[in-house]
């Protein structure tokens, strides 16, 4: 995992497209995006601890350039439960319908 800054002007691009930004929590929570080859992204507000979590499940599985069927399976299941846990944002938080 790297941390690096986000440019202002790409962090309000990024809070025009998702109101999930406003709501992130500083050091506790992270944007997690994730959009599979030719298809749309998904945005999750994500815990901190989740984020290492896929790091070392990435880390742990990766093979070779584009990470092999065993990472891939491992980051599609990874975020599928995320998915199912999670909760879309309600109108009066910002959320579209």
């Amino acid at each position: 995992p790297v941390e690096a800054p986000v440019a202002p002007e790409a962090w309000a691009a990024l809070a025009a497209r998702t109101k999930l930004v406003e709501k992130l929590r500083a050091s506790v929570e992270a944007l997690l995006i994730h959009r599979p080859r030719g298809e749309q992204a998904a945005c999750f507000r994500a815990p901190i601890d989740a984020c290492y979590e896929l790091v070392g499940l990435v880390r742990q599985k990766w093979r070779g350039f584009d990470g092999g069927d065993e990472a891939n399976g491992a980051i599609d299941a990874f975020i599928a439960a995320l998915a199912a846990r999670a909760r879309p944002l309600r109108r009066s938080e910002g959320g579209r319908r």
